[in-house]
């Protein structure tokens, strides 16, 4: 969920914003983390489809910055349930004709079928507080949002060798915040862009 109900040009930005324009939906979310690199406003710089309906186009160009590190990649879903994949961009423009139920492109990959991203050190100098998701075999997502500034290189161990998924995608950077209302979580920070909801299923339906 990344748009504002009451103007579908502005993003959320926060988490407070989120939880206080979803009103009484806030009740369903189980977990909402950012989920995706942005321009200045808060918009996507990637691919970026919600409930059925895109709001960006595949970026497939070269560029500055993490999210141009290739291959990036896009994490999604063909419906609502999942299941969940997370696949670099080229596979994606490659295989994927019909447009997903919700997709982000972030970047850079983190692993890659079971590979670690070609361009990471085992634990690199650049170490920030950073968040990032994967898929496993089942197509499950996981979330992972680091307590402590961490390397790539080590958060893609993380996933291929300690949760033993195959693909992971980096999220964010420095600006990674997560809505935890079980755990009574709400981080606050920079103003941030896309943002992933994770619905409570009994309590949505």
């Amino acid at each position: 969920m990344d748009l504002s109900p009451d103007d579908s040009d502005a993003p959320y930005r926060s988490m407070e914003a989120l939880e206080a324009g979803l009103g009484n939906d806030a009740e369903t979310v189980a977990l909402a983390m950012n989920g995706g690199m942005f321009d200045a406003e808060g918009h996507p710089i990637g691919y970026y489809v919600e409930e059925g309906l895109r709001f960006t186009v595949l970026n497939q160009n070269e560029g500055p910055g993490n999210f141009h590190l290739l291959p990036n990649g896009v994490f999604f879903g063909e419906t609502a349930e999942g299941p969940w994949r997370v696949w670099d961009t080229e596979r994606f423009a490659r295989q994927v004709d019909d447009r997903p139920h919700f997709a982000t492109q972030s970047g850079p990959m983190l692993v890659i079928s079971g590979d670690l991203h070609p361009a990471f050190d085992p634990d690199g100098a650049s170490k920030k507080t950073r968040n990032a998701v994967g898929v496993d075999a089942a197509g499950r997502a996981h979330f992972v949002i680091s307590e402590a500034p961490v390397s790539f290189g080590k958060l893609a161990r993380l996933y291929r060798d300690v949760l033993r998924v195959n693909n992971a995608l980096f999220l964010d950077g420095s600006v990674s915040q997560m809505w935890d209302p079980a755990q009574d979580r709400m981080d606050a920070g920079p103003p941030i862009g896309p943002i992933i909801i994770v619905r409570d299923k009994e309590t949505s339906e």
